[in-house]
């Protein structure tokens, strides 16, 4: 967030840019809004349709529009996110809401529908943003690349519902307890221009796991599941995935290998310890595999082996030929005395293809490198406005319907704050300030109805910067 006084000299100029920003801000987002609430209307409605107030698609969409603007709790949506000025302001884009829900009608709601086809809707918006060629200029070696990686939602002494993990803390000491936990696997799309749109979830399930050897589900167990879902979800689709040090095994590139996926996957240094082996023995015989470069600030010295077979399975029947690059890299940082400190580090990753020394960059730097975008992104959604810890519910079906319309809240502020228009402000007031500028704008009178009615008659297309 930006540390300065207002810049504005009159009330007039504020509401000419609460104008100008907010109308510019529902441009970004609008292009999605038709196909995106024709995907939600598909849902199938439990309820009588002789007795339904909100149309299940618009109160979806509401759920949406709570974490779009930074809503912390059904409480804090109830109180603000209802209001005349906030009704008024959505008529102008959809004229069939008569009033804004309850929180508990919403929350009613996703206890009982299928909240997967949510999840689906958003898969496909992602589809179709794929479709119409939005980020073909960030692709790596002509891939989409898709992180995966596992983050905890919540935990509780007591056991909410049975789909809940459980682990023994201080184990053998007159201290110990059972902790109850929701665990998610997540992909994001993940670009090295900064981009990052959540794209798929996997929650973690005790069920899931190998009950008959006591055994829960695991992130390994998920990622298997989640790799099936989105090789029928992008049949076609180039992807490169991006794996932390938890990935490196034959499994995982085998899944990749028949699925057509390339993957740089971080190996750590006591992992796979036969193909550390061979990447030593078979470097002193291939000097000329290594190559020197500078990128920003960074000084990297590259070396890598080619074709190295590795082994697993029953009997070590199974073979995957892979490929090792390690980079080590040197910089300077200025200390709190004003003194220059040298800085290093090193980094490891197993990749599917060949490594050259034209390709590289593309693969460690843009690709590889970038494994760490979706902690990003999982830092935002925990402690930057989406309240990703928030339960909202503690239905499990209702908890797993408010992250995915969470997620669909995420993805379309990603896509306004990197849209053409909007970039420098957000880049001027920071991310969260102009979330709360806009949700201001909303839900007070700055607005005026005939400008916005005016602004909102043109049809607007994503731009994005």
């Amino acid at each position: 967030m930006s540390n300065r006084i207002s810049e504005h000299a009159s009330v007039e100029e504020e509401t000419a840019e609460r104008e100008e920003v907010t109308a510019r801000f529902l441009d970004a987002i609008r292009p999605q809004l038709p196909a995106l609430l024709s995907s939600l209307s598909e849902i199938m409605d439990y309820r009588n349709p002789k007795k339904i107030k909100h149309q299940l698609s618009m109160l979806l969409l509401y759920g949406i529009l709570c974490f779009v603007l930074h809503i912390s709790s059904r409480r804090e949506a109830n109180r603000d996110l209802t209001g005349p000025v906030l009704l008024e302001h959505l008529r102008e884009l959809f004229p069939e809401i008569e009033s804004l829900p309850h929180q508990d009608t919403l929350n009613r709601i996703l206890s009982r529908i299928e909240v997967e086809d949510i999840q689906q809707a958003h898969i496909q918006m992602i589809h179709r943003l794929i479709r119409n060629k939005k980020f073909v200029r960030w692709l790596v070696a002509g891939r989409y690349p898709i992180v995966f990686d596992g983050t905890q939602k919540a935990v509780r002494r007591e056991l909410v519902s049975e789909e809940w993990l459980q682990r023994r803390i201080n184990a053998g000491t007159d201290k110990e307890e059972v902790q109850y936990y929701v665990y998610v696997l997540e992909a994001s799309l993940t670009f090295a221009n900064g981009l990052s749109l959540p794209l798929m979830s996997e929650f973690l399930n005790y069920a899931e796991g190998d009950i008959d050897n006591d055994k829960q589900d695991c992130e390994t167990r998920a990622f298997k599941r989640m790799a099936h879902r989105l090789k029928k979800s992008f049949p076609r689709l180039p992807i490169m995935v991006l794996l932390d040090g938890l990935y490196p095994n034959g499994p995982v590139f085998q899944i990749c290998h028949e699925n057509h996926w390339q993957f740089m996957i971080v190996l750590k240094d006591d992992s796979l310890p036969s193909v550390w082996e061979e990447f030593e023995g078979l470097g002193q015989l291939e000097p000329d595999q290594q190559a020197n470069r500078i990128w920003g600030n960074r000084r990297q010295h590259f070396r890598w082996v080619n074709d190295i077979e590795y082994r697993f399975g029953p009997n070590q029947k199974n073979k995957q030929i892979v490929h090792v690059v390690v980079c080590e890299e040197s910089w300077q940082e200025i200390d709190k005395a004003g003194n220059p400190i040298e800085k290093r580090s090193r980094h490891a990753w197993v990749s599917s293809e060949p490594l050259t020394n034209d390709n590289l960059h593309e693969r460690c730097n843009l690709g590889g490198r970038h494994r760490w975008a979706i902690e990003e992104t999982i830092l935002v959604e925990k402690h930057q406005g989406y309240h990703y810890e928030h339960l909202f519910s503690f239905n499990w079906n209702a908890m797993k319907g408010y992250h995915y319309l969470m997620h669909l809240g995420h993805a379309l502020n990603v896509l306004a704050q990197y849209s053409e228009h909007l970039f420098a402000v957000v880049a001027a007031k920071g991310v969260r300030a102009f979330i709360k500028f806009v949700r201001d704008s909303l839900v007070h009178r700055w607005l005026d109805p005939r400008e916005l009615s005016q602004r909102l008659q043109t049809k607007p297309q994503l731009r994005l910067a």
